[in-house]
């Protein structure tokens, strides 16, 4: 029995292919040909554009292992809409590149809908985390987890 239906692997699989293709087409590009210096925060951000895109063309491959991915474009752009575009829009100083971003983001709202909640709940919050030291001795009755020392 499968923990994930086919269904939502194909709907992942989707999602990682809507921003490989759309990074693909409108922003990689522009990173790409760009030649000499950038600008410190153009830097940053066309690196981590780059990277989100590498690693959601991994996505189209392994949904579920990347799904920090998704994870994370998700928090950023809930939190940039609820920082930035919320307050400028509310209080009419919303500027045409802040629209245009906050329109961007909002497109965010597909992904609460193509995420496996279930598995993200079973295996992100209620899994046991890893240990943070190696254990010299098994707990009486409890399996012993062995952890490889570097």
């Amino acid at each position: 029995m499968r923990e994930v239906s086919l269904l939502r692997l194909y709907l992942l699989r989707a999602m990682y292919l809507l921003v490989v293709v759309g990074l693909g087409a409108f922003a990689v590009p522009s990173i790409l040909r760009h030649a000499g210096q950038r600008e410190l925060a153009q830097g940053i951000v066309d690196a981590m554009l780059l990277a989100f895109w590498l690693l959601c063309m991994l996505g189209l491959r392994y949904p579920l292992r990347m799904l920090p991915v998704l994870l994370w474009e998700l928090v950023w752009k809930v939190l940039w809409l609820g920082m930035v575009a919320w307050p400028a829009w509310r209080a009419g100083t919303m500027d045409a590149d802040t629209a245009e971003n906050a329109f961007n983001c909002s497109l965010v709202v597909i992904l609460p809908f193509v995420l496996p909640w279930g598995y993200l709940v079973r295996y992100y919050l209620r899994a046991p985390g890893d240990p943070w030291r190696a254990q010299k001795a098994a707990s009486a009755g409890a399996p012993e987890r062995k952890v490889a020392e570097a």
